[in-house]
């Protein structure tokens, strides 16, 4: 049933995973320039009525929806990344959004198969992305991934696998550590991504600079 004042309730059903995907996009406060410049690109490409889903792997259409989420050990200050063997850098883990699917139902999803792990919102994002990034890929057939980065809590002991066929390791760091890191080992928003998460972290407003 749906509750009275509803903004979805007057949309066909057809058009409600992309009225979630506006909603979710324009509650992300944006971190920097760059970040609003992307957040306007992706509400631009979702209300223009584009294919969102990707229906053949790699690159099929050329721009499409995807979920990263950052796992994050807050008593240790740690976040996971993985060696993507494809992609050839250190990211967070993620996965493609099936057609009509909720984004935070793919990030449960794909907590699962990769690491295994029940995905437990972080407390200080709930289930809503913080971060958006548009982003071209260097894979050998490159497109356009659009990227929502949630983030998860959980212990780093309890990441015990993960999908070795997708990932050749993984790596617990610190967000100083990932900011040391080189930035053409990560994906590029990684750096800008942390500075966010760290900012978050210390109760800032989300468009602050470091």
């Amino acid at each position: 049933m749906t509750a009275i004042g509803d903004p979805l309730a007057s949309r066909p059903d057809s058009d409600r995973p992309r009225a979630r995907l506006l909603d979710l996009v324009g509650a992300i406060e944006p971190w920097d320039d760059l970040e609003r410049a992307h957040l306007a690109t992706a509400a631009e490409w979702i209300t223009a009525g584009a294919p969102l889903y990707r229906v053949r792997a790699p690159d099929v259409p050329p721009m499409h929806l995807v979920c990263y989420f950052v796992v994050h050990d807050g008593a240790r200050g740690q976040l996971l990344l993985t060696a993507h063997r494809k992609a050839g850098l250190w990211l967070p883990a993620g996965g493609h959004v099936e057609p009509d699917e909720d984004p935070w139902d793919t990030v449960v999803r794909e907590c699962r198969e990769k690491l295994s792990l029940r995905a437990t919102a972080s407390s200080l994002t709930g289930e809503r992305p913080l971060f958006l990034t548009v982003t071209r890929t260097r894979e050998q057939d490159p497109h356009t991934d659009v990227a929502l980065w949630y983030v998860l809590d959980a212990d780093a002991d309890s990441v015990t696998t993960y999908d070795e066929g997708e990932f050749e390791a993984i790596r617990w760091l610190t967000k100083e550590q990932v900011l040391q890191e080189p930035v053409d080992r990560l994906d590029p928003h990684m750096h800008r991504f942390t500075h966010k998460l760290r900012r978050r972290g210390r109760g800032g407003a989300g468009a602050s600079r470091p």
